[in-house]
């Protein structure tokens, strides 16, 4: 069961019997994305860590937690590479499970043992390949509400980053105070790694200005280098298909202020 701050909660499925398989992959609905326009497309996944909660605490006859667990990152690694197959300019994991690993163990053992079930799905690619996976971190988004973001992100960011990925898709729009995040970024971004800042928020209905944008994009680059600088939103605008209170068309103009914000910006550095 997943809190959030407004009192309402998420049930997680609970696996009841084995093998353990997907029966959706991501990429039919990439495949579905591309035929409606020419641009590059994204494509988000769930990550393994998310799916491995669903194994209930107390075993199930006949199917082990090591046998479920091979045969989840057997899927999960499908599902990004089919995406890769099929044309994704890139893909997303989607790890809003990250921040609250910590609201559940604040000693870090279970955000650790996440990370390290992502990278044994990540060590499956090249490193080519990995250059166009990235990870997302939020602190959820449901029904206009959040489940973490009374988590600190400087408990969170140091390990996030030892994932073998080259994107870091990062909230910040919603932030209360984005430079402390960015300094701990830069202090622990790999090499390899480009980091995307979140400049809009989705939960907010109002929609941020093209100049706000650009302002944040400005702050983000005292810390990280223009090169290795990208924008995003802080999460999904309707992640549940439940959420009637953000519009299309607020959803749009949102992403809009973000383009044009983001040209800005690149304009200025």
């Amino acid at each position: 069961m997943i809190p959030f701050a407004d009192g309402h909660t998420r049930q997680l499925p609970r696996l009841t019997e084995g093998p353990f398989r997907y029966q959706t992959y991501a990429d039919s609905y990439l495949t579905a994305a591309k035929k409606l326009t020419t641009r590059p497309v994204k494509q988000a996944v769930i990550a393994a860590s998310a799916i491995s909660l669903i194994y209930p605490g107390d075993g199930i006859d006949g199917y082990s937690q090591e046998a479920f667990i091979a045969d989840l990152v057997n899927e999960a690694e499908a599902d990004i590479r089919r995406s890769l197959d099929a044309g994704a300019d890139s893909v997303q994991i989607d790890f809003t499970e990250g921040r609250l690993s910590l609201k559940l163990d604040p000693s870090g053992g279970l955000l650790r043992q996440f990370v390290d079930l992502n990278n044994t799905v990540l060590d499956r690619f090249t490193a080519e390949e990995r250059a166009r996976i990235g990870v997302h971190t939020c602190p959820g988004g449901d029904q206009d509400s959040v489940h973490s973001l009374d988590v600190e992100y400087a408990g969170l960011l140091p390990t996030l980053f030892d994932l073998k990925v080259g994107n870091v898709y990062v909230q910040l729009a919603s932030e209360s105070d984005p430079s402390v995040a960015l300094a701990v970024i830069a202090e622990h971004v790999k090499a390899d790694q480009r980091v995307l800042i979140g400049v809009t928020d989705p939960i907010d209905p109002r929609v941020e200005t093209p100049e706000e944008v650009r302002d944040r994009v400005l702050t983000a680059a005292k810390y990280i280098p223009a090169e290795r600088l990208g924008t995003c939103d802080d999460c999904g605008f309707s992640p549940f298909a439940d959420d009637t209170s953000t519009s299309r068309d607020i959803a749009f103009a949102k992403i809009t202020a973000r383009v044009e914000g983001t040209r800005l910006a690149a304009d200025d550095l």
